[in-house]
């Protein structure tokens, strides 16, 4: 894989290593913050309202804080300023009782965590355009932290109290934070507003934006049973958390796989969309015929299509959209119309799960299948 990697210069170590940092909580939060929910006496319709309030957060505050950077061209400053606020943040979800405190607690620290990463993604972006195309490259070290994560999580929860584990969140964090502060700041000439800058776009006014952006949308939204109860049900099922950590951290593996050959790729960012649209759409009807246990690990190698090539062909795909000032608007317009379909999906989740436990997945396949006609009348309106 290393002699795939275009070699690293400082500003992409750097960067490198604040997605390393931002991953690995998401790594240890995304998979397990379930089951810390769930010590706290939380049902799974509680569970599924407190995950979806960041992401309706996201949908509402991140377009809003990403023009305030645009117009002041101070990426790195709000990452650094946000990293910082987010331990804060949590150390309060950490210390909250009762549904409605944990939920206010995460609404309110969702303001500051839930824009970093359109805000990293707007910053590689420009930081990279001038050295190499190799936002994949970077990013994928992001991943390689998330897997680590999960493997350390699945450990660490076997060896600790359930209820404990919101502080070793709070400790990724306050590193996540020590990486934001080595960030170099961006070339003056990418960073900065010029004179003969363009006319800026409004996103909400493009058809075709977003088109796109509802089929990542459904594609993405497609993985909410698998976010908010994979944990719960594996462990249900009688995996251990050292399992249940290996399981996702499989995926990832899958994961940073495509995403090192992906500078080897050649595909249009919405040919890599359509790609997670067909690889969601196996998996989940997969996953809602109660596979063996023995078929899982195959099982999540597809998250390689379902959320790499989606992921991937959206940062490209808004990247491409932006003008020069507009890339943090453009990441996160496109990211706001990803978290409405996440809000609503991660808010029903709990539910559909209840209602039909694991045939939930086939709903999440029949989303995928939404967003590929999506992109197919996407592609017929351009001729």
């Amino acid at each position: 894989m290393a002699a795939a990697l275009p070699r690293l210069d400082r500003f992409g170590a750097r960067l490198a290593l604040f997605y390393a940092g931002f991953m690995f909580v998401l790594g240890m939060q995304v998979p397990f913050l379930p089951l810390w929910l769930q010590s706290r006496g939380l049902r799974s319709q509680e569970i599924a309202f407190v995950l979806a309030a960041p992401i309706v957060v996201r949908m509402f505050v991140t377009p809003i804080v990403s023009r305030l950077v645009d117009r002041h061209s101070d990426t790195r400053r709000a990452l650094v300023f946000a990293s910082f606020a987010s331990v804060a943040g949590f150390a309060i979800i950490g210390i909250a009782e009762g549904f409605f405190q944990i939920l206010l607690a995460f609404s309110l620290t969702a303001i500051l965590f839930m824009p970093i990463g359109a805000l990293a993604d707007a910053y590689a972006l420009t930081g990279l355009r001038s050295r190499y195309s190799g936002y994949g490259s970077v990013r994928l070290w992001g991943s390689v932290a998330f897997l680590i994560a999960n493997l350390f999580a699945g450990a660490l929860l076997s060896v600790i109290a359930v209820h404990s584990f919101i502080w070793a969140i709070v400790l990724a964090l306050a590193a996540m934070s020590l990486f934001a502060g080595l960030l170099a700041p961006l070339p003056a000439q990418l960073g900065e507003p010029t004179a003969a800058a363009p006319v800026s776009l409004n996103f909400w006014r493009l058809p075709q934006f977003l088109l796109i952006a509802a089929a990542a949308s459904l594609i993405q939204a497609s993985h909410s049973i698998y976010y908010t109860f994979s944990a719960v049900a594996w462990t249900a099922g009688g995996l251990g958390s050292a399992a249940v950590g290996t399981l996702w951290a499989i995926g990832i593996g899958a994961e940073i796989v495509f995403f090192a050959v992906s500078g080897r790729l050649a595909h249009h960012p919405i040919a890599l969309i359509g790609m997670g649209a067909a690889g969601a759409l196996l998996r989940w009807t997969v996953m809602g015929l109660n596979p063996p246990v023995l078929l899982l690990p195959l099982v999540q190698c597809l998250h390689a299509f379902s959320f790499g090539a989606t992921h991937l062909g959206s940062i490209q795909y808004a990247g491409r959209a932006a003008q020069t000032r507009q890339s943090a608007t453009a990441q996160a317009d496109f990211g706001a119309v990803l978290a409405f379909g996440g809000a609503a999906t991660t808010a029903f989740s709990g539910v559909l799960y209840s209602a039909i436990g694991g045939s939930a997945y086939l709903v999440m396949a029949g989303m995928a299948g939404i967003g590929a006609m999506l992109l197919v009348v996407e592609g017929r309106l351009r001729r």
